[in-house]
């Protein structure tokens, strides 16, 4: 999420702390908080990512930030409700990993019966209050109560459009295992979830799920923190192994030197699902521009690239679909293989993936 979201829900966070604490999760503490201090990335105080990266770029100033998040691109808002796709989530095809994307980063992915969620954010909105970084109308057509009972929970960081309070509430007795990264247990715990229901991990950290199911957390270059409570947790994407298919996983991430290392040593990847909107010229180091996604992907060895982190909230000032439309045109130049679903449609990972340029409805 862009600093100046962060800093003006920050404030409303704190505004509001006596009226939606349980909104804002709890900091470590005890055996998570000593497991923190013995990472090799954690220092100072915080975590850091793997090269110098500032959130806010050296020569950029709040009061233009300001200026640039309230006079916004007039289409940074869709005309009108989105198109989606209704697809029964419990009755997916599994043969071969299947994905369905709800916006922004939620997507699930069912495989040989497993089922798995990333990032769900179900309630409407993006941030601790609800009449604020409110989901574009049309794009919040599924909820928890859509979904089929998860096996993996799977959590990048702990901004708000990407770990939901209310959507966790309401999930945590349908999921069996949440697989995180490190920090970030101690929100699960305080909302409910069972110490023994979550798995942290550190950056290069694996974990053998199941037979033929394998994750390790890679790095990436954000930051993480709710409220005004920055650095506490770790921020990863994920290098999944899925019944014979890799798949890579990405949180938010600026463009840098880990793409290249994650693709040696864990590509080629058959589907890259890679963060492709909320970006910006003051902000550049923490969310990739459009064409960088395209320089990730070829980083990381990778077939087919499913743009995410677009199509439902409005946390930069670009328009509402320029991303995707600067990523295509991009990944077209480069010859670069990918798919871009519309919400609720499902693609399945080397049998099919949806083309169509739906945004331009």
């Amino acid at each position: 999420m862009i600093l100046t979201l962060f800093i003006i829900t920050g404030l409303i966070a704190s505004t509001f702390l006596f009226m939606q604490q349980s909104t804002f999760g709890s900091n470590p503490t005890a055996n998570r908080l000593d497991r923190i201090n013995r990472s090799p990335n954690y220092r100072n105080g915080s975590f850091q990512n793997l090269e110098k990266t500032e959130v806010m770029r050296e020569d950029a100033s709040y009061v233009g930030m300001m200026s640039d998040f309230f006079n916004k691109a007039k289409d940074n808002i869709p005309p009108k409700p989105l198109p989606s796709v209704r697809t029964d989530l419990k009755a997916l095809s599994d043969s071969v990993p299947t994905i369905v994307w709800f916006g922004h980063s939620s997507y699930l992915i069912k495989s040989k019966g497993v089922t798995i969620l990333v990032d769900p954010v179900f309630s409407g909105n993006a941030s601790p209050v609800s009449f604020f970084g409110k989901a574009f109308p049309g794009s919040d057509v599924y909820k928890v109560e859509d979904m089929p009972d998860i096996d993996m929970l799977v959590l990048s960081h702990d901004h708000y459009d990407h770990l939901d309070y209310l959507t966790i509430k309401k999930l945590i007795p349908r999921v069996k295992k949440f697989y995180t990264a490190l920090g970030v247990g101690a929100h699960l715990e305080r909302w409910g979830a069972s110490p023994d229901q979550i798995v942290e991990f550190d950056w290069w950290e694996s974990h053998h799920v199941a037979t033929d199911i394998d994750m390790t957390a890679v790095p990436a270059r954000h930051f993480s923190g709710r409220s005004l409570t920055r650095g506490k947790t770790l921020w990863t994407a994920f290098a999944l192994k899925l019944h014979g298919y890799s798949l890579y996983l990405g949180g938010d991430s600026g463009y840098g030197k880990h793409f290249k290392e994650i693709g040696d040593k864990y590509g080629p990847f058959d589907l890259a699902i890679l963060e492709c909107g909320q970006y910006g010229k003051d902000w550049p180091a923490i969310h990739m521009f459009p064409e960088e996604v395209v320089t990730a992907a070829q980083d990381l060895h990778a077939k087919t690239v499913l743009p995410v982190h677009w199509a439902k909230f409005s946390l930069s000032v670009h328009g509402w679909k320029e991303s995707v439309e600067r990523f295509t045109k991009r990944a077209a130049e480069q010859k670069l293989n990918i798919t871009t679903p519309q919400i609720g449609e499902p693609l399945s990972v080397g049998v099919n993936y949806p083309k169509s340029v739906w945004w331009n409805y």
